[in-house]
């Protein structure tokens, strides 16, 4: 691991965090009488955004997001502030989180807890009927946060659960629904506009009382995230949008249009995969693809190539704008507890809020901030990346040695002289099925369609669903083999549900 990845802390920081959460918080907006919730994963760690709506008699909805005002406790130069941007940002693995800051900030006064006083910064956004951002204002508050939900607790109320909708008052259930609704007016200007939609399934690992492995599950992303998402996107662009266009330089969040010659690239792929479309440079195109593979049996897959042909997003302190989300102002100021670009943003708008030239940060600086914040989160980033992977890898290996039979749904993503190769949705993973073990006849290449057809019937073409058995892990290697399972094999079947992959 980096050597600035720990979870111990000097004494110093420790020390400072401790005295810090004494700080006189001053004059603040009291939210405190307000309806305001936090919705997270069951697992979270710490909890840095909120949520309030009202409406008024004109049907304008003012969406507020309150986030952990972290800026007051960690101030510019103290040991806390050089130790949070030498790490830069929190690293989470699946079994635990290296943290920006000390527990007694990101796990204490900075943590939204409920039925507890806290410091946050608000972004109150007044949305009209069409839902247009009419008016953005900004205020440091103190909140008590009123319910902690689960992502599954809001996703069965905007479904319509009554055992979970008469859980609440009417207040809090009609704001419950109105912010659905609101995010997904949000969503859809987005999307209109050629907003990326490349979310591809997500595991996690689980594990018992005692911290030990026992499963893989896929992490559902359903309109509860999206709510949430759309929220947190849209205080984002506000905060930027403010700063940016008064010339104020920040740490904008960019992502930038994907090259030619990647566009090019992905094109000749996804022909590989028989799957035909119009002119995906233009990102409205890309976008309507995207969405129009939903069904496919691939759709993982072919996400994750687009997204690899895609540019990866970074901190920038020259070029704001994000080409996936369809934004022309675009900064990360939601989770300031784990990331420092969002620390840095609340600092200036603080600073502009009191006088405006006080929020300019010397372009050098800044852009040395850029370069160490993106490469802190990329470093994070693969990290977390190859410690899930090992520890997929590992179960696995468990598993066949304990000769735990279980059979997986895959999908053939690529045929080969040698066999074929597939994706198992379920455990985001992949792997190759030897041609050997796809029939006890001669199994024959066709590079014209790419496909596998073995003598006396049975063929297997990318795109069709099988089922298969684990056979062989190889850990060090990162490979992983798999066999159909015997009743699909006896059959000579390996042929999937056909999918229409023609797009223009």
């Amino acid at each position: 691991m980096k050597n600035w990845l720990s979870a111990k802390f000097p004494e110093a920081v420790l020390k400072e965090a401790q005295e810090v959460v004494k700080f006189d918080p001053g004059p603040r907006l009291d939210l405190r009488k307000k309806f305001i919730f936090t919705c997270d994963p069951m697992s979270a760690r710490d909890y840095d955004d909120a949520l309030s709506l009202e409406v008024d008699r004109k049907g304008n909805r003012t969406l507020g997001v309150h986030i952990a005002d972290v800026s007051h406790f960690v101030r510019p130069g103290s040991a806390l502030d050089k130790e949070a941007y030498r790490r830069s940002t929190s690293v989470y693995l699946c079994d635990r989180v290296i943290p920006m800051l000390p527990e007694a900030l990101s796990n204490g006064v900075c943590s939204l807890v409920p039925n507890e006083d806290r410091l946050a910064f608000s972004v109150f956004m007044t949305f009209d009927k069409t839902g247009e951002m009419v008016k953005r204002e900004f205020k440091k508050s103190i909140i008590r946060s009123r319910i902690r939900f689960a992502y599954e607790e809001v996703m069965s109320i905007i479904s319509g659960s009554k055992a979970a909708q008469e859980k609440l008052k009417p207040k809090e259930l009609k704001t419950i629904l109105a912010l659905h609704s609101l995010a997904q007016e949000l969503r859809a200007k987005r999307f209109a506009l050629g907003a990326l939609d490349l979310e591809v399934p997500e595991v996690e690992v689980v594990l018992d009382d005692r911290g030990e492995m026992v499963g893989i599950t896929s992490r559902p992303y359903d309109e509860s995230h999206q709510m949430i998402e759309e929220c947190m996107v849209a205080a984002n662009e506000a905060v930027a949008k403010e700063l940016w266009t008064k010339g104020i330089k920040i740490l904008a969040r960019y992502h930038g249009a994907p090259d030619p010659e990647k566009i090019m690239t992905l094109r000749t792929e996804l022909r590989g995969l028989g799957v035909k479309l119009g002119n995906i440079e233009n990102p409205k195109v890309l976008s309507q693809f995207l969405k129009s593979i939903k069904k496919h049996p691939l759709q993982s897959t072919i996400s994750m190539m687009v997204l690899r042909s895609m540019k990866r997003a970074v901190y920038d302190s020259t070029e704001i704008g994000h080409y996936g989300l369809a934004k022309k102002f675009y900064a990360h100021f939601t989770s300031p507890i784990r990331r420092y670009p969002d620390l840095t943003l609340h600092r200036q708008l603080a600073n502009y809020l009191e006088k405006e030239k006080s929020a300019k940060i010397p372009p050098k600086l800044l852009a040395k901030w850029a370069e160490h914040t993106s490469e802190a989160e990329y470093e994070a980033t693969e990290i977390e990346r190859d410690y899930l992977e090992e520890k997929k890898y590992r179960y696995l290996e468990e598993s066949l040695n304990s000769r735990t039979l279980v059979d997986y749904e895959a999908v053939i993503s690529k045929c080969a002289p040698f066999g074929c190769f597939v994706e198992l949705p379920e455990l985001a993973i992949s792997g190759l099925i030897h041609i050997s073990s796809l029939s006890n006849k001669f199994v024959k290449f066709n590079p014209s369609d790419a496909t596998l057809s073995a003598y006396g019937g049975g063929s297997w073409k990318i795109g069709d669903k099988i089922k298969v058995r684990l056979a062989r892990v190889d850990f060090r290697e990162r490979k992983i083999d798999f066999v159909p399972v015997r009743d699909e094999r006896r059959s000579g079947k390996g042929r999937g549900k056909k999918w229409n992959s023609r797009f223009s």
